[in-house]
């Protein structure tokens, strides 16, 4: 089963999903071992065409390290933080999150954009 980590461990996804804001830009990223990545590239596709069929679901992109890392990182858009508390928390989301194998390890988080005038736009 997946590991879930914090990279901010004072407010965790969980911890800021309590928080109704919106839209929100999910970045997660997963260090896979790479015998699991695969796997990993299976099960992650399953849960992105979950996660596409949810209301409030905007969009999705994975990416991968290169030059042998072991690092991939999805970032994906929401209409709000409830709509994706409400996803997560759907059991058929639950039920593939427990496919991953023992040995990947998640850091999810939540972000909203910040405009900075002449850089880049809210």
């Amino acid at each position: 089963m997946i590991q879930f980590g914090a990279l901010d461990t004072a407010v965790p996804l969980p911890v800021q999903l309590q928080e109704n804001v919106g839209p929100i830009t999910v970045i997660n990223t997963f260090f896979v071992p790479a015998e699991l990545a695969a796997d990993f590239l299976k099960i992650w596709a399953e849960d992105a065409a979950f996660m596409k069929s949810q209301p409030g679901f905007v969009s999705t992109q994975l990416h991968r390290g290169f030059g042998g890392s072991r690092l991939f990182a999805s970032i994906a858009v929401w209409e709000s933080s409830a709509a994706l508390l409400a996803a997560l928390s759907n059991p058929e989301f639950q039920q593939g999150a427990a496919k991953y194998p023992d040995g990947i390890v998640t850091y999810p988080s939540a972000f909203q954009k910040v405009a900075m005038e002449g850089i880049c736009g809210a």
